[in-house]
């Protein structure tokens, strides 16, 4: 059975990894942003609630970064500046459809409470992680 369920893990392995790599850069991107929005900021104020998304992407990138270049991808690449640049640029590009995400439905809608700031923000992270994997697989990290 452990021969079966290795098998499968090393057929499946980058898109196995690189989940386990989002699920823990999701906990980082969540933890700064609630630890930001529960304390010191206040999601029903648009410019706060936007500082805590920034915040929160600048700590969840840096970490994924190198851990989707060692873990995931397997990066040999000697072209640092050039791969961290395409990488950023395309979280940035998630990071535009977060905020976009957040602002429509938390800010225009007023759908401010915090569970709706809950709801949404996982509706928008599965978004983001879906548009990181294409992102980072067809550009970045290619091989």
């Amino acid at each position: 059975m452990f021969k079966n369920i290795w098998d499968l893990y090393l057929r499946y392995q980058e898109i196995i990894n690189y989940l386990i790599v989002g699920g823990l850069t999701t906990v980082i991107s969540l933890a700064v942003k609630y630890g930001l929005l529960f304390t010191i900021l206040d999601a029903s104020d648009a410019v706060e609630l936007q500082v805590a998304i920034i915040s929160s992407w600048i700590i969840a990138v840096a970490f994924a970064y190198f851990a989707n270049r060692i873990f995931v991808f397997h990066s040999n690449s000697k072209q640092y500046l050039k791969e961290v640049s395409g990488f950023v640029a395309g979280r940035i590009a998630t990071l535009i459809m977060e905020m976009v995400i957040m602002w429509f439905f938390v800010t225009l809608l007023g759908l401010d409470s915090n569970l709706w700031v809950i709801i949404w923000t996982i509706v928008a992270q599965i978004l983001v992680v879906i548009g990181n994997y294409i992102i980072s697989k067809l550009f970045v990290f290619k091989k």
